[in-house]
Parts: structure tokens; sequence; C-alpha cells
């Protein structure tokens, strides 16, 4: 039969560390292209690892060497790899070949396309490398971080052996495949003019929002529940804490606003290699609430039942990545404050939306002033929200995006290259 037939239904292999259960970070995008590719007649395999972010723990115990179930009209195969206590350096290397490693023991079956998912950028050139032995298939690279960037901007400078081999990785890698989908045009910039990717191998699909719109939540009740008071001003910062979300200015803001007496309460909802450290910082600071990781449901009632939302960069930080909390915190219709540096991707998204404020990353005492100044004037903070709600509506649809997967993903299937449009466009 001809791949071209309309009665083929093309298989597509997903190879990434994360899937859900796990609600945060690049879970919720690999799941919901799997489950959406499946929903339009594609035949759907997932090799992943057993849930553990941002825990960086097995939600059992001891999860089996292996387990295969069928979710949601996706085959999904789970493979268990080596999980350090604190995921970072070395270790979170080792954790990454070691996934590598147990997945190319997987079956892939006979896939049409397959679809590395960066991060894990160590286990998907070891799938890439048995892709190009063995199954000889047209390949994608689904970048969410950039490696070498990331390397760069919390390295301080320091370039390394380890740095340079992980750098010429990344290259080897994305020159290699078919195909590279990167989340924002910034990416596609680094991935061109730096790491050296021919121009029309690269196309740029946002991160769409997979938080349906806020539904309406008693607040009241929500917040007794969490311990908000009513004349709480409540500036929540969710996901994952870790090192380059530099949480500890953070505390220090909540710092500043229990010394004055403000309204101001700072909440980190979520967990991360950081928590523990930020837990000792914050034990004597009144205005600094963390909350674990919720269920879905109670993660949504918590968002929309603050009155702003953080997100908060490390300095130095500026391109590597793409915060994945924003698409969730644009469908909450609440003012986002942006704690980051001047000319970073997130600075440019949330000034995109008009979402809210940007103050310097590393600066507890702009963070307090910009989140009175949201305080003290609710009409422009409901505007702002509303700003980013419509950003959302408008540049951030789950379903422009999937088209174009599928559009990419079909392509390579039957022999055509990746588009080379730039932008994944609106409704």
């Amino acid at each position: 039969m001809s791949v071209s037939s309309t009665s083929y239904r093309n298989r597509v292999l997903i190879l990434g560390l994360n899937f859900a259960p796990e609600s945060t970070g690049i879970a919720p995008y690999t799941t919901g292209l799997a489950e959406e590719l499946a929903k339009r007649g594609m035949e759907v395999r997932a090799i992943t690892g057993f849930p553990h972010y941002p825990q960086w723990r097995f939600s059992s115990p001891k999860p089996p060497l292996w387990r295969e179930s069928f979710e949601s009209g996706v085959r999904v195969v789970r493979r268990r790899h080596l999980l350090p206590k604190r995921p970072d350096g070395l270790w979170r290397a080792l954790s990454e070949i070691s996934f590598g490693l147990s997945s190319v023991f997987a079956r892939f079956g006979k896939p049409d396309v397959v679809v590395l998912v960066s991060p894990a950028l160590i286990s998907s050139a070891i799938g890439l490398l048995k892709v190009r032995l063995l199954t000889r298939r047209p390949t994608a690279v689904w970048v969410q971080d950039l490696y070498t960037l990331g390397l760069r901007e919390l390295g301080e400078g320091r370039v390394g052996i380890a740095e340079r081999a992980i750098g010429a990785l990344e290259r080897w890698c994305l020159r290699s495949a078919d195909a590279v989908i990167v989340i924002h045009d910034r990416f596609r910039a680094t991935v061109v003019e730096e790491l050296g990717v021919a121009p029309e191998k690269v196309m740029v699909v946002r991160n769409w929002s997979h938080l349906e719109e806020a539904e309406p939540v008693d607040r009241s009740t929500a917040r007794a529940e969490l311990g908000w008071a009513e004349t709480d001003f409540i500036v929540l910062h969710a996901g994952n804490m870790g090192v380059k979300q530099g949480l500890e200015n953070v505390v220090e803001a909540a710092r500043l606003a229990t010394a004055s007496g403000s309204s101001l309460r700072f909440v980190l909802l979520g967990d991360g290699n950081q928590r523990e450290h930020l837990s000792v910082l914050a034990a004597e600071v009144p205005s600094l609430t963390m909350i674990g990781s919720l269920p879905d449901g109670e993660f949504r009632k918590a968002l929309a039942s603050a009155d702003a939302l953080l997100v908060n960069e490390r300095s130095g930080v500026g391109g590597m990545a793409v915060p994945s909390k924003l698409t969730s915190y644009f469908s909450t219709g609440l003012p986002v404050i942006a704690a980051t540096d001047s000319g970073s991707v997130t600075e440019s998204e949330v000034l995109l939306a008009a979402a809210g404020p940007v103050v310097p990353a590393g600066d507890p005492q702009a963070l307090v002033d910009a989140a009175l100044a949201l305080a003290q004037n609710p009409i422009a903070a409901r505007a702002m929200g509303a700003s980013g709600s419509q950003f959302r509506s408008t540049r951030l649809t789950a379903r422009s995006s999937f088209d174009r997967f599928t559009q990419l993903l079909r392509g390579l299937a039957t022999g055509r290259g990746p588009s080379s449009t730039t932008e994944s466009g609106t409704d």
C-alpha cells in the first residue's frame, strides 16, 4: 500500500522522557501531541519514563523495568531509568544516558516518522543513532530547551570539556535530523545561526495552552481552603523549583513584604530540586508559603484564586527556554509579573501579550513594587489579565499547533521535507 494513500494510517513513534500523568514542564505537550495525533487517525507509540517530575522521585516506590499500556489511543511504553536525588551536572547526564540505553531496547515497531523530544538531549541522540543505524525512518527533533544556551547562561561563562561535548552533541543531533521543531523564533535563530542547522529544516511551532479557559471558581472558599485571607494580595509562582528559576529572589521579596507590613503574600506552588533549600531560606518569612504539587483540578483552582501570577528567572537566563507556565498563566485572565533579564524570551512574551509588568531578575524590591502597583490599581490589573487571555486565544491555540505538526509529520512520512515557515500563525 502506498504511504500517500488516504486509507493509510501514518505510524508515529515519540521518544521523550516525560509524559502524563506528570502535569508540569514538557509532559503535557508531549502527551497532548501524542493523543491528538491518535485522534487524527495516526498509530502512535510513545516510549517514555515512569512519572518522576518535578519531584525527581518515582510516583511508585520501585516501578518495574518496563510497562506497556494503551492510554487515550496511544500505546505507551515506559522504561525505568536512573533517577538521581539531585538532577544536575553529571548525575542528570547519567539519568538521560540510562533512559536512552533503556529506550533503545524497547521495540520501535515500523514507524513512518520518529519524533525525539529534547530535553532529554542525550537520550534523543541515542534514539537518533538507533534510527539512523536500524530503523532508517525520517526523524524530527522537537526542541523545548536549548542545552547550548542553558550551559552558557547557567554556567556563568565557564566552558569546560563537558560543556563543549554537550554543545557538539546538540549540534550533531539537530543537524542530523530531517526536521527540527522549535517553540520560538528566538530558538530558530540560535539553531540556524549558532548551531548551523539548515534553515529549511527548522520549523517554529509554539507551545499551546494546555489548560482550558479558567472556569469560574468560588474564590472565597478556595482561598479559605488554601489559607489565603481575602485581604491578602496573592502572588503565585507555579511549577518547577529549579536553579534556573532563581526563586531565592521571591523569598527575599517576601521578606521585604513582611518587614513593611504589606498585604502581599508570595506563594511557591510545585516541587523541584531546590525546594528543600528554599524551605530553609523561608523558614521565618511569614509572607511566603510553599505548596506541594497539586492534582490538575486543584492546581487550576489555585491559579484562578490568586491575584497575580509570577514567572521568575535567575539573572543570566535569557534565551535557553520559554517558560511553559506562561501558556497556563495566560488562560486565567490574571496579570502576570515577569522577573527576568532585559531582552529575555520571557520578557518578549509577556510584553507581546501586554499581560503584566516586567522587572529585573534578582531585584526583590522591584518585584515587591510591581506587585503593590497591581494591588493598588485593580482596573489596570484586570486589563492586563484580559490582554493575556486574548493573546492565548489568538496565538497559543492547540488547533493551530496540532495542524502544523500534522502537516509536518505527514510530509516527512511521504518524503517531503519540513516547511520553511517560521511562525505557527493564528487560527
